[in-house]
């Protein structure tokens, strides 16, 4: 692949001793975020993506393509942690989009913080997941919800923001982790079980193993279909005020 231009566009994927690797346009300043490599070419920084940090580098290095955040989009990122892949989803919308990340633990919150500081599309909001009703007034209607919880209810999660927060035909990306679903199961069993039930109310359009990168984990992709009738015992879905986020004081 020939090296990147004034137009290329922010993902740009290369051969490096024989494999695929992925880098982002840095817009942050500085654009590292976590120690990547940074090369600078055709007028950009280019952070390397490294995919055993990244379930969503890990898909990109083996040949994901849809659906992923693209340029304007903005996105609702729950489980953001430091802020390693949501720095590269940042880097995907642009100066244009958003990206609203979403962590519960303080510990790589601060550090979330930090690296937010340098990135202006890079929302975070301090919140559980579980109770999205906490944080509606941060985040407008999305038109991408990027899951990555290590939780035995993420499917839930998933489900419930998605009903809050992601617009008609928005796209779905959910690192499953089936480690933390139980091991009574196949990591298939558990994969055949997340497709069925997002079909309630989702077009699921791929998934794929993160092997070896990171053991027992698929991305699921999907977009947005008619809305499900809700679960007992679930939230009502509002539609939140589509107004910008704001950062935690």
């Amino acid at each position: 692949m020939t090296g990147p231009s004034e137009s290329t566009g922010p993902l740009w994927l290369r051969e490096e001793e024989g494999r695929q690797v992925a880098f982002t346009a840095g817009l942050g300043t500085p654009p590292a975020v976590y120690g990547e490599r940074v090369i600078g070419r055709g007028g950009r920084q280019w952070r390397r993506w490294d995919p055993t940090r990244s379930k969503l580098g890990a898909a990109v290095v083996k040949g994901w393509d849809d659906p992923l955040p693209r340029v304007g989009e903005r996105w609702l990122y729950l489980g953001a942690a430091t802020g390693t892949t949501a720095s590269h989803v940042a880097d995907l919308v642009g100066p244009s989009g958003a990206v609203y990340a979403v962590e519960r633990s303080l510990r790589p919150f601060t550090r979330l913080l930090a690296n937010a500081e340098h990135y202006p599309n890079l929302l975070p909001i301090l919140a559980d997941a579980r109770t999205p009703g906490r944080f509606v007034g941060d985040v407008p209607i999305v038109d991408g919800l990027y899951l990555d919880i290590a939780q035995p209810d993420q499917l839930e999660i998933a489900l419930t923001n998605a009903a809050w927060f992601l617009r008609d035909r928005g796209a779905l990306l959910f690192a499953v982790k089936t480690a933390s679903m139980g091991r009574e199961r196949s990591p298939q069993h558990h994969l055949q079980d997340v497709v069925q039930r997002l079909e309630s109310m989702f077009e699921v359009r791929s998934s794929l193993s993160l092997e070896p990168m990171h053991r027992r984990h698929f991305l699921v992709g999907a977009r947005r279909g008619a809305p499900a009738r809700p679960r007992s015992g679930a939230l009502t879905p509002r539609r939140p005020v589509g107004r910008p986020g704001r950062r935690p004081r």
